[in-house]
């Protein structure tokens, strides 16, 4: 008998229970918090919150707008819950909102188009970059690559997220953002050529974010 082989399988057949235990429970606060019940919510709260801020904070690279938009997709997740049919795991759909949410927000902004989609004219190197670590919500800290993220210049950075963090396509950023796919491509090559620069070909690199599949 392979020992090692035997312990292995326990290990897996323990880590298949827990996933599915995970699941489980999730599949019943999302039941629970369809019904109303704000104990389950808050679970999913508790549960999603610091990765949902995450997305807000790369997108907007702003911690004090990042927390008000974080709270904001919860509040749509509250009202939108019931939507959810479970076509999609539940974190997909969630994420899904949450660019929504954020995106939604920027356009409320003054001029956000002229900001957006016009000629940049501000050099990377003229921003007012803040190089301090940026505390999460759970006192945690972005990584040296989030804190490059933020440095971005705007329409670079939105769709470097969406495209290499969040995963959605060329075609569909292009909707997102009302510009040509060939645009949204060269924006991303342009984010990579700056976090490329300014990671120095790190190991933060060649890790696979900014990689193109």
């Amino acid at each position: 008998m392979d020992i090692d082989k035997v312990i292995d399988g326990q290990f897996m057949t323990r880590h298949v229970k827990q996933e599915q235990q995970h699941e489980t429970t999730e599949e019943a606060w999302i039941a629970q918090a369809k019904q109303g019940s704000q104990q389950a919510f808050y679970c999913l709260y508790e549960k999603y919150h610091k990765k949902m801020y995450a997305l807000c904070w790369r997108m907007l690279a702003d911690k004090d707008s990042a927390e008000d938009v974080c709270q904001e997709v919860f509040v749509v997740l509250w009202q939108k819950i019931t939507s959810f049919r479970g076509e999609s795991k539940f974190s997909t759909w969630l994420h899904s909102v949450a660019t929504n949410v954020v995106l939604a927000h920027l356009r409320k902004q003054k001029n956000w188009l002229q900001r957006v989609f016009s000629i940049e004219e501000q050099t990377v190197e003229s921003k007012n970059v803040n190089e301090a670590k940026v505390e999460l919500v759970d006192n945690s800290t972005l990584d040296e690559l989030d804190k490059h993220i933020s440095r971005l210049p705007e329409r670079a950075r939105l769709v470097f997220v969406l495209f290499a963090v969040e995963g959605y396509r060329h075609e569909e950023i292009a909707k997102m953002l009302k510009m040509a796919v060939g645009s949204s491509k060269s924006q991303y090559h342009r984010a990579r050529t700056l976090l490329r620069e300014w990671l120095g070909e790190s190991e933060n690199v060649s890790g696979g974010i900014i990689d193109e599949s």
